[in-house]
């Protein structure tokens, strides 16, 4: 059977600490995920920038209607920021 455990003994001598004001930095436009200029992007980064599903995703490199991605490894596989990035402007248009 465990012994009850004591209260810690509140101590008296002890001032507070005096609060200090934190600056508040400005809050950017948009506080959703921002798309990289360079680099690489893993799967689930992309799919936060091309609103379709993981299948969609894969037909469309399949059908070569979407980048085709980089194998980094036998099992890392990543698209090119700029080709992402390229790939959304031609969609606005």
């Amino acid at each position: 059977m465990r012994k009850p455990s004591a209260a810690p003994a509140a101590s008296s001598t002890r001032s507070p600490r005096p609060m200090t004001a934190v600056p508040l930095q400005p809050v950017a436009e948009s506080s959703g995920p921002r798309l990289p200029d360079t680099g690489f992007l893993r799967q689930h980064q992309v799919l936060a920038f091309v609103p379709v599903s993981r299948s969609t995703l894969w037909r469309r490199v399949r059908a070569r209607s979407f980048p085709e991605p980089v194998h980094l490894s036998e099992r890392v596989t990543a698209w090119r920021a700029e080709d992402v990035r390229r790939w959304i402007a031609e969609q606005g248009r």
